[in-house]
């Protein structure tokens, strides 16, 4: 069944990140007095951002009664402004290698381009409006516009929805972490793609048993446009 819509990942997929997202999540974390590695940090990316909070409290915080809603909320606020702040007036904030040349081929192609992301929307937008992408995509999803973020399929659902596609076998999900990939899946995507332009490496996406692997964003054409 031929492919019409490819869900890509924003920061570590198709947007340069330098991991400046965990190192503005670890300033605020460390902003409430928690001094967290980004070791630890790292292999949360691609979470919706207060989900990865609490993970990261729980697993450095003895005290599990302190973990409350409003500290959770708080660390976020602090991250949110980070990010705003980075993505408005950084001159380092650029596509990664190849992805608009591989935007404009798909869509050449009749396949349309969703982009969802752990970020709020806010952060998201923000991100489309500086890279000038409005014109370059046809949906966006963020992690605060659906009930539960990655791991969960809901916001390839919603990005269905919008595209009015109603059988998942013609979509394909395209990420750099395992909650990409596990997005993906539970989603029942036939390719779900794992890219190594961010957090994760080759051997580190495999264990999660992405349907394929890849080293630049181009390398995903032939996949996607296979025919049965």
């Amino acid at each position: 069944m031929a492919i019409k819509l490819v869900v890509f990942d924003m920061a570590g997929t198709t947007v340069r990140d330098q991991n400046y997202v965990a190192l503005a999540l670890q300033k605020a974390l460390n902003n409430h007095g928690f001094e967290i590695s980004l070791e630890q940090i790292n292999p949360l990316m691609g979470y919706e951002k207060p989900l990865a909070i609490r993970m990261l409290l729980q697993k450095t915080e003895p005290k599990v009664e302190t973990i409350s809603e409003e500290l959770v909320e708080a660390i976020h606020t602090d991250f949110v402004a980070e990010m705003l702040n980075f993505y408005q007036t950084s001159q380092e904030i650029a596509p990664l290698p190849h992805v608009e040349e591989t935007f404009d081929t798909l869509r050449s192609l009749g396949i349309k381009i969703g982009l969802n992301t752990g970020f709020s929307r806010s952060i998201a937008q923000t991100i489309v409006d500086r890279l000038e992408w409005s014109d370059k995509i046809d949906g966006l999803v963020a992690s605060d516009e659906v009930s539960q973020g990655r791991p969960y399929p809901y916001m390839i659902q919603k990005l269905m929805t919008q595209m009015q596609i109603n059988d998942v076998r013609q979509v394909a999900k395209v990420g750099d972490t395992e909650v990409d990939v596990n997005e993906g899946l539970n989603a029942g995507c036939p390719y779900v793609i794992g890219v190594t332009t961010g957090a994760f490496t080759h051997d580190e996406l495999l264990p999660y048993k992405p349907t394929h692997i890849v080293d630049d964003l181009s390398k995903i054409i032939p996949i996607v446009t296979a025919q049965d």
